[in-house]
């Protein structure tokens, strides 16, 4: 029995569906074969870091304690200096969040005084709070007397080079904020190559500025990496792309020595650095690195497919399915809140873990309206596994990511899309 024709035998989902999910497929061929080579380089790349770094069982070892002379985690930080381009890592499992790894990367660099510019326009909700941008909570960098400046997106949401330059050259910002990925608005995802730009535009106007590279979402979705192309630090989660679905936890700065070691004092202590920090689990965290390329892959071919299934079925989509991914996240424009909800209900029942669960919107910290978050995952809030999330505000936009299975999110979407014709908010219109 083929393996579509096979789902609305186990799942209560209507055959016309699975019919439009088929020829959704059928009309991405040319976008997963693009996703394909993409993976295969990034493969080959992990593994010759791996060998290149000479990893053997004896690196996936605990430490406990203070962790010194942990040569598992030393040797973990240097594969991930190489594939993300920086001449250092830092990789702890203490790191709590991509929002955390960034806070702390900010606290490392800035200075009472010193001023942090964002290349592209307001950052996403919880690194907006970490600024003292949104509610008023302890510890914001504002708090500490850094100063706070950006420069609006252009018409197209596209950073605005000139604005950028003109900016930078006036304030000579300590750091610039260059966000990768579109956190909870509708603007384009940087690829590597406007990357570059950016960072020459900054370059160019103040040598000494440090650019930030955000880097959540993106990782090994292109077959370069933001430091490659002149990133001071990059930045990221390991419950994102390069955990591969694997790690329990975790983050990574990767970037110029002395910078990166900044960071590790900012983790630990003044004098301590990247010396201490205890490691449990390793095997999953290389692991989990070595399968990244495959993971994101996977999630990659369920956003593509996605996006040509649900424009098929009447919703605006951004990306479109033939345009080339520069992150892991597929925009789904609900455009009624019944609509967002429903999707998200219907995709958790998709899910291997809490299917019976019903997420509801929820008020959530850092986060200026209730969100709705979405996702059956073996590891929480595990965003390159399959999840689903939006803001309660118009236009009620699903932003969908991860997968590791492209065989299950399939039901996943047919789940989503099955709860909104049951609600009488998909008509059939093919039969």
């Amino acid at each position: 029995m083929a393996y579509l024709d096979s789902i609305s035998k186990l799942f209560p989902v209507d055959s016309w569906l699975v019919e439009r999910l088929r020829q959704a497929e059928h009309a991405s061929r040319e976008a997963l074969t693009a996703v394909e080579e993409v993976c295969a380089f990034n493969h080959l790349k992990v593994l010759r870091a791996f060998q290149d770094a000479g990893v053997t069982e004896f690196h996936f070892q605990d430490s406990t304690g203070y962790g010194y002379s942990d040569l598992g985690r030393d040797v973990l930080e240097r594969i991930y200096a190489r594939i993300f381009g920086g001449a250092a890592g830092l990789v702890r499992s203490q790191i709590v969040s991509g929002t955390h790894a960034l806070t702390l990367a900010l606290r490392a660099i800035l200075r009472p005084g010193d001023t942090l510019l964002a290349a592209c326009g307001r950052p996403y909700d919880t690194l907006a709070t970490v600024i003292g941008l949104g509610p008023r909570v302890p510890g914001t960098l504002r708090e500490w007397g850094i100063e706070y400046r950006e420069v609006k997106l252009d018409p197209a949401g596209r950073p605005d080079l000139a604005g950028l330059g003109a900016a930078v050259a006036e304030i000579k910002p300590r750091l610039c904020l260059i966000q990768r990925s579109r956190g909870y608005a509708l603007r384009p995802a940087l690829g590597v190559d406007e990357l570059a730009r950016i960072i020459g535009a900054v370059k160019a106007a103040s040598r000494e500025t440090i650019c930030l590279v955000d880097n959540c979402y993106g990782e090994l979705v292109e077959d370069r990496e933001p430091g490659e192309v002149g990133a001071d630090l990059v930045v990221g989660s390991l419950i994102k792309n390069p955990g591969g679905g694997l790690a329990p936890g975790g983050g990574y700065i990767v970037g110029r020595e002395e910078l990166v070691e900044e960071v590790a004092a900012a983790l630990t202590a003044p004098g301590l650095g990247s010396e201490l920090g205890a490691f449990e689990n390793k095997r999953l965290y290389y692991q989990g690195l070595y399968l990244a390329p495959i993971a994101v892959r996977e999630a990659l071919r369920g956003a593509i497919v996605a996006a040509s299934f649900f424009q098929d079925l009447g919703f605006e989509v951004d990306p479109l399915p033939d345009a080339p991914r520069r992150d892991i996240v597929q925009c789904l424009i609900m455009g009624k809140e019944e609509a967002l909800l429903a999707f998200c209900q219907g995709l958790q029942k998709g899910c291997p873990v809490e299917a019976t669960t019903r997420p509801e919107p929820a008020n959530l910290p850092g986060y200026a309206d209730p969100v709705i978050m979405a996702g059956g995952t073996f590891i929480q809030g595990s965003s390159i596994e399959l999840s689903a999330d939006g803001p309660l505000r118009p236009p009620y936009v699903v932003f969908l990511q991860g997968g590791l299975s492209y065989l299950y999110t399939r039901v996943a979407f047919l789940m989503a899309a099955q709860e909104m014709v049951n609600r009488g908010l998909i008509q059939e219109k093919w039969r």
